[in-house]
């Protein structure tokens, strides 16, 4: 029970710093985090099955929606409901974490991005339409690609 206010907590606050959170230190204390993504000396930063399993349901999610959200016929309730998908993978995320610490430095630049892009799919953000949100994610998601390494990722083709 303590376990969850404290994760529910976390989420919440992670979500009310959004961007910011990547260059704030104290918002996870597992070293110093960067506002500029970076490879760990030119390899793809390690992941744990915890990671790989929430982006891997992120990523599920937003592919089979791909097709609605490009051709904007992705209803607004389905925002919402993928905001509440990327919140709930990052709550996992943010639980587990095993990562050393610049590994997780670099996690929080990717997290930064999940929570902004969910709080617009929401609607919680001012000038910014829930599609722009979803790409926001999708966004986050290659970046994930890119710089950690996960075998069985594969990106998504937009």
């Amino acid at each position: 029970m303590k376990r969850n206010i404290l994760t529910a907590l976390t989420v919440i606050s992670l979500a009310a710093a959004g961007p910011a959170l990547a260059a704030n230190k104290a918002a996870h204390d597992h070293g110093d985090a960067t506002a500029t993504l970076q490879l760990n000396a030119g390899k793809k930063w390690e992941t744990d099955a915890t990671l790989r399993k929430a982006i891997g349901d992120l990523r599920q999610s937003l592919a089979k929606n791909l097709d609605a959200i490009h051709k904007n016929r992705f209803p607004a309730s389905g925002y919402g409901g993928l905001a509440h998908q990327v919140e709930g993978a990052v709550s996992v995320i943010i639980a587990n974490c095993k990562l050393e610490p610049k590994a997780d430095a670099q996690l929080h630049i990717i997290v930064a991005d999940l929570l902004a892009g969910a709080e617009q799919m929401a609607g919680k953000a001012k000038r910014a339409k829930p599609r722009d949100g979803a790409i926001k994610v999708l966004g986050a998601l290659d970046n994930y690609g890119k710089y950690f390494d996960d075998p069985g990722f594969q990106p998504i083709t937009h």
